[in-house]
């Protein structure tokens, strides 16, 4: 090949890679969830409904404490869930169990994998006190920990997602670069919360394209006091996004710069867990909605 060749061949990748990434850039889109739980204990046929009305055709399944949904769903059978999804058009995106834990999430398997379900969420184990290299070597036990029940995930077609949850081995940043690095199988995933996080956005915007394709999930949620003890509803509401302060544009930035395509779900804890959001199933609906909005607007601005 000659030089004029080889110039004309690179110049041409160059291109198409720049196109490529600007296609990217330009398509990004965030692909919304909606929590069960920001309905409390109202009942799924009152809720699915609901689904389309906030932006997307899939749901989130919480049980007990956060709501009761996992339980109407044990109650009424999964013949009558399917058929109750049919009539709403709406898909089981993920369930998510903090109770069972990353290792106790066997006969959840075979029921995501009936629904199409391709995600469920949970929470770490570990020593939380952890720090530094101790930290470090916390980490990787747990990830070694994880690797059959990721298999186990895989063979059912499901991803299980770590919350960097409060209180856990991966509540730090450090913890959560280490989880990235470690986690290679293909079905351990993160699910990045940043309400657990400092309310630095910047910091938060920036510390997203070092875990790359690690994060599954995405939280749109920022700290309130609100999720700890009872405070008027204005304030709980202070957890939503373009309700309270933090500013999300540079965490989708963030999510933009990694091409993230998993789920993003509005979301806040009421106090205490189990209640709706609102007063009325409609309102709920509605201020997950004005989230969206405010979501939408960060977009705009990157």
């Amino acid at each position: 090949m000659n030089r004029r060749t080889f110039c004309q061949l690179t110049s041409a990748a160059a291109l198409a890679s720049t196109s490529r990434a600007t296609k990217t850039e330009q398509n990004f889109k965030l692909n919304y969830l909606v929590s069960s739980a920001m309905y409390g204990t109202t009942p799924l046929a009152e809720v699915l409904p609901e689904i389309s009305m906030a932006g997307t055709s899939a749901i989130d399944i919480w049980p007990r404490p956060h709501a009761n949904h996992r339980e109407q769903i044990a109650e009424m059978g999964l013949d009558a869930l399917e058929e109750l999804l049919r009539k709403s058009k709406v898909q089981l995106g993920v369930l998510t169990h903090y109770k069972l834990g990353p290792f106790g999430l066997g006969l959840e398997l075979p029921i995501a994998k009936r629904f199409g379900c391709h995600l469920i969420v949970c929470g770490a184990r570990g020593n939380k006190s952890a720090k530094g290299d101790e930290l470090k070597a916390a980490v990787k036990g747990f990830v070694d920990q994880m690797m059959p029940h990721a298999d186990a995930a895989g063979e059912h077609g499901v991803t299980i997602a770590i919350e960097n949850h409060s209180g856990q081995i991966l509540t730090t940043t450090d913890g959560m670069k280490w989880f990235a690095e470690f986690a290679t199988h293909p079905h351990l995933g993160l699910a990045f919360a940043p309400h657990h996080l400092p309310q630095d956005a910047r910091m938060q915007g920036e510390l997203i394209p070092e875990l790359g394709n690690k994060i599954a999930f995405f939280y749109g949620q920022q700290f309130g006091t609100g999720s700890h003890q009872k405070q008027p509803r204005d304030k709980e509401l202070l957890q939503m996004p373009g309700r309270g302060p933090l500013d999300f544009t540079p965490l989708l930035r963030g999510l933009k710069k990694v091409n993230f395509t998993g789920f993003t779900e509005p979301f806040m804890h009421p106090y205490p867990r189990g209640l709706p959001i609102h007063q009325t199933t409609a309102g709920v609906t509605a201020e997950i909605n004005r989230s969206r909005s405010y979501l939408e607007k960060c977009l705009r601005e990157i």
